[in-house]
């Protein structure tokens, strides 16, 4: 039996009527139904109840240790079975909001307190629903009478008219400071459009495993489940899924005909290929590893390492599903890996790094990175890419790659190891590496290709 507050929520978070919607577009105007249901479930949340609780909730635990917020949403969810789709999707956006817009959230709560004091998380959370526009300041005044709202709700006009461009930017995408100037010092004029791409949500990617089906029959496939899709801009793999579903529990994902793939990484793959014998030396999960298998038709070799066996076993699983026969994986220590040095055709590194090119998926993690771990991160590729470099035969590719975006991890760490530039060009031809392309290394962003922002050096080893 639902208790009142449950009934409350399912009356004012019932999905808007399939009517109205008729009746607006006979009238010429199309509303957009997600948001006029995320407003509604604003106003549950400004009412108080479960629904508010559980969001603050879910912020005070992800604020301890900055951890991944996939990881806490799945947790909650799995264990409140009273949350309906759409309210898991509102709660989602909301925690993710609070995430991605926490210094300027702060800053406009700053200006509209009339007595100085920190800000309390119900304040935030009011805050970003007014910043969203799902509220205005007059509902936020009803619940929290201490703040002027609309001195809240003005904050991006106080932001603007920040002179200085690394803290302005620092300010609007909630950016802690040292990541702003190094994004000026690193981008330049792009800076600032780069760091508001990097705080927007990301798409929903998967890659057509061409070792079951073609990327268009794919698409068909998936419009027969209600699944809308568009091409990728750049892979011949990649489709963008515009529908909001559980994509992992259609028939196509479940006989292995796709993997959710960020479009960036399905290029990456193209830079590992052709090869006799490819090892992908930061393998993972394997991603890249079953995206290179593809590319190959399962023909010649791929040796997947990592110093992660638990990966790895799930990379062994996932390949089953995906029909890869041609692929082997083993840690870094396994003795077996001593036979493969000098002879490899192609050695591809994923390499661990900052990951600031994933900000759309994992933003906590600007609140979790020093700028000391940067310089860090640094050493550790340097290190990971000689080891990696014994297994390369000579005169083999060495592709270096990151999903970082900050010169420290990338260019200045290809630099260093001995190995020669290869033109991009030669690899992905004079078009699409202009396109891809910046300073003669691969480089992909969001506010350029739509894709996370991803970094790759074509190398030759000496």
């Amino acid at each position: 039996m639902r208790t009142a507050p449950d009934r409350e929520l399912a009356i004012k978070s019932a999905p808007i009527s399939v009517d109205y919607a008729a009746r607006n577009a006979r009238s010429g105007f199309v509303p957009d139904l997600d948001r006029l249901a995320d407003r509604k479930l604003a106003g549950v949340v400004a009412d108080g109840g479960r629904l508010r609780a559980l969001v603050l909730e879910l912020w005070q635990r992800t604020r301890m240790d900055w951890g991944f917020v996939t990881d806490r949403l799945a947790q909650t969810f799995r264990k409140e079975s009273w949350i309906g789709a759409h309210e898991r999707r509102f709660v989602s956006e909301t925690l993710y909001g609070m995430v991605r817009h926490l210094r300027r959230v702060d800053l406009a709560l700053e200006r509209g307190r009339r007595v100085k004091k920190p800000p309390r998380d119900l304040e935030r959370l009011l805050a970003v629903l007014v910043l969203e526009k799902l509220i205005d300041p007059a509902r936020a005044a009803q619940v929290d009478s201490e703040l002027d709202w609309t001195a809240v709700a003005g904050v991006d006009a106080a932001i603007a008219a920040e002179r200085r461009t690394d803290k302005r930017i620092a300010l609007a995408h909630s950016l802690p400071d040292w990541l702003a100037t190094r994004l000026v010092a690193d981008w330049g004029d792009e800076a600032d459009a780069l760091a508001a791409s990097l705080n927007e949500r990301a798409p929903m990617t998967v890659r057509a495993n061409t070792l079951v089906v073609a990327r268009d029959a794919l698409a068909a496939e998936l419009a027969k489940e209600n699944l809308s899709t568009a091409p990728g801009r750049w892979s011949d793999t990649a489709l963008v899924v515009t529908s909001r579903t559980n994509l992992f529990a259609s028939a196509a994902f479940k006989r292995g005909a796709m993997e959710a793939q960020d479009e960036g990484s399905q290029l990456l793959a193209e830079l590992a290929v052709p090869g006799k014998l490819i090892v992908d030396y930061c393998a993972g999960a394997g991603g890249k590893t079953l995206a290179i298998a593809a590319r190959l038709a399962n023909r010649g070799r791929i040796v997947a390492t990592d110093i992660d066996t638990g990966k790895l076993e799930e990379l062994r699983r996932r390949a089953r599903r995906a029909g890869v026969s041609n692929m082997q994986a083993m840690t870094v220590n396994d003795r077996q890996l001593d036979a493969l040095h000098g002879r490899a055709d192609v050695v591809f590194v994923d390499a661990p790094c900052s990951g600031i090119g994933a900000l759309r998926r994992n933003p906590e993690a600007r609140w979790r990175l020093r700028e000391t771990d940067i310089a860090g991160f640094a050493a550790k590729q340097r290190e990971i890419m000689a080891a990696a470099m014994q297994l390369a035969a000579p005169g083999a590719r060495i592709v270096y790659a990151t999903c970082s975006l900050l010169s420290e991890e990338n260019e200045r760490v290809a630099e260093s190891l001995a190995a020669d530039p290869v033109a991009l060009s030669d690899v992905l031809g004079a078009q699409r590496a202009e396109a891809l392309g910046r300073s003669g290394a691969f480089t992909v962003t969001p506010h350029r290709h739509g894709t996370d922002g991803f970094f790759a050096r074509v190398l030759v080893k000496r």
